[in-house]
């Protein structure tokens, strides 16, 4: 659904927000071997993420990836929009480059409910709050655990 960058950066925020709530700032090292994602890939992501002020981070000992308690929560559309672009709200699901009511794809009517509910999951659900169904045992984040 979402491509393998967004999949790695939701897994990674969430990750860190969990570590957040315990006190901990997490490592690049930890959030991925935590996430069972590659390290690298994950290092990359992170700094793309900074980059955008969607996550803070500080090097050094005591360093590592938190979000400022101050701010509001990061909502999953935010993230979603950062990585993907408005596009994947936006965009015919089929890849035409013109689709709209008056020249629809073949999916356009059935995929337009599909989105809309897409769209307010993602500008509802925030990190943290995903990061709190994880601690209360409602979700996890590694694909093979």
């Amino acid at each position: 659904m979402w491509s393998k960058t967004t999949e790695y950066a939701i897994r990674a925020l969430v990750q860190v927000a969990v570590c957040n709530i315990g006190g901990r700032r997490p490592g690049f090292r930890e959030i991925a071997e935590s996430i069972d994602a590659p390290v690298q890939f994950t290092a990359k992501i992170l700094q793309t993420l900074s980059r955008a002020a969607l996550v803070k981070s500080v090097r050094g000992r005591g360093g590592g990836f938190f979000f400022n308690s101050k701010s509001p929560e990061l909502k999953l559309a935010e993230v979603i929009r950062t990585l993907e672009g408005d596009k994947y709200f936006t965009g015919c699901v089929v890849g035409l480059l013109k689709c709209d009511e008056d020249h629809p794809c073949p999916l356009h009517s059935e995929f337009s409910r599909i989105r809309t509910d897409l769209i307010n999951l993602a500008e509802q659900e925030t990190i943290q709050g995903l990061a709190r169904k994880t601690v209360e045992g409602e979700g996890r984040l590694r694909r093979n655990s």
